[in-house]
């Protein structure tokens, strides 16, 4: 079941700040970048997209698109650099290799599932649940969670009307929405962060930074460095890059997009660690495990 969908275009964004010269633009290799349009990327990306990292060498483009896209996306490498799903990258990990920075962790918290009344994690066993995409980790933590659910699957931006509407009787809400389901009268089922943690001591891994495989070891080098200078620039300068993330934030108050950007941009996202490599792996082996991922994958990560 496929509940009326609004399909977001890709957006391209615009870099403000000094822009390099014809010449050097020439001799620049040029990079597609693609991620979601939320406050969290956006603050990421922040330094990059307005030239406060300078990327010598390299001439980035700058997409927006949801997250289920991106992954639909990677199958045929559309973007050199992208976000993508965990979940999605056990389909695609022979096209494309993980940075080892940029990634979003639920450390104790996730996607939340909610419904308009009670409704215990019990009681979702053979419920319609409004999902927002079917390569999302979102998506994949909900079925090891509960793997006799009816999806629904919506963007992730109709998943609370969807339920409201009664199309499905739970949704998982993801972005924002993770701190403004209440505001619309709906309740939380189940923190699926909380219960991954519960299960497994880990952080729960929901996406991360992908590369082309093809672009070489030396190109993905210097773009990942580039992004890890624009995340500790972010973080640095907190202030300027969370005004810049407002934008994207879908009608958060400043207070509010500081608290969910801090939720999805903070040491996890500067370097996974050995304790969100593990948390990775996990992810991946429980989900082939459980018959929900194609084949076994190991998660692999370029060498800064």
């Amino acid at each position: 079941m496929v509940c009326t969908q609004r399909k977001l275009s890709g957006a391209v964004l615009n870099r403000s700040g000094p822009q390099p010269t014809e010449t050097a633009s020439r001799r620049a290799q040029q990079l597609t970048l693609a991620h979601s349009p939320d406050s969290d990327d956006a603050f990421m990306f922040y330094a990059l997209a307005t030239n406060k990292v300078r990327a010598d060498g390299l001439k980035l483009t700058h997409t927006l698109e949801d997250i289920q896209t991106l992954n639909q996306k990677a199958r045929d490498e559309v973007y050199d650099i992208t976000a993508i799903s965990f979940h999605a990258y056990a389909y695609f990990a022979d096209k494309y290799i993980l940075l080892p920075c940029g990634a979003s962790f639920g450390d104790r918290y996730g996607p939340i599932v909610v419904a308009r009344g009670a409704l215990g994690p019990g009681g979702l066993k053979g419920k319609r649940v409004a999902v927002p995409g079917a390569m999302t980790t979102a998506y994949l933590a909900l079925l090891l969670c509960e793997p006799e659910v009816r999806p629904v699957v919506v963007p992730f931006d109709h998943i609370l009307d969807c339920v409201l509407d009664g199309e499905a009787e739970a949704g998982v809400v993801i972005h924002e929405a993770q701190l403004t389901y209440g505001h619309q009268g709906l309740t939380k089922v189940l923190d699926l962060g909380e219960w991954w943690h519960l299960e497994t001591q880990l952080p729960l891994p929901l996406g991360g930074n992908a590369i082309r495989r093809t672009l070489g070891r030396a190109i993905i080098q210097q773009a990942g460095r580039l992004l890890k200078d624009s995340i500790h620039y972010a973080l640095e300068h907190r202030e300027e890059a969370l005004e810049y993330a407002l934008q994207f934030s879908r009608g958060l108050d400043a207070p509010t997009a500081d608290r969910f950007v801090a939720m999805y941009v903070n040491e996890w996202t500067l370097d996974y660690g050995p304790r969100g490599r593990q948390a990775v792996q996990m992810l991946l082996e429980r989900g082939y495990q459980k018959g929900l991922l194609p084949r076994r994958v190991e998660a692999e990560f370029a060498d800064l």
